[in-house]
């Protein structure tokens, strides 16, 4: 292939409208902006607008606060681990945490904020290491045999 046969491929680049050039274009005379108004001048198009009556953002209630410090925490059940342990994905003989669940599939990121919650049981002894626990996961575990070291989270 040489250089004066580079071409781009069908259809890559759209040639645009060319209004204002007779009715026969189809594009003539209003250039199908249809006749007066706001929509028909240039640089006038405002978001929201709706002809004088009350816009609708400024209509409806506001309500509700949002918390800036909030700390989002990913959920991960005591079943959970039972079933990946059980798949052969994750090795209860040593020590759980956010890296070993990522590989496991069970988070998509190592950059989440676990949480252990307690549904399910775990038959097994296992070391988990965890952003937070809920009471009845700790229970659950301690009572297998193991151990849920909870880690401080800086806000």
């Amino acid at each position: 292939m040489e250089l004066n046969q580079l071409a781009d491929n069908q259809g890559a680049r759209k040639t645009r409208i060319r209004v204002g050039r007779g009715c026969g274009s189809g594009k003539g005379k209003t250039c199908g902006r249809g006749v007066k108004g706001q929509t028909s001048r240039s640089g006038v198009a405002i978001n929201g607008f709706e002809g004088g009556q009350m816009p609708i953002h400024r209509r409806l209630p506001k309500r509700g606060f949002t918390n800036i410090h909030r700390v989002e925490y990913q959920n991960v059940n005591v079943r959970d681990i039972q079933r990946v342990i059980e798949s052969g994905k994750l090795d209860a003989k040593e020590a759980i945490n956010t890296p070993e669940l990522v590989a496991a599939g069970l988070l998509r990121s190592n950059a989440v904020k676990v949480k252990l919650l307690g549904n399910g049981e775990l038959s097994g002894k296992v070391t988990i290491e965890v952003c937070k626990a809920s009471a009845s996961a700790v229970a659950k575990i301690e009572k297998a045999g193991g151990s849920v070291t909870q880690r401080e989270v800086k806000a």
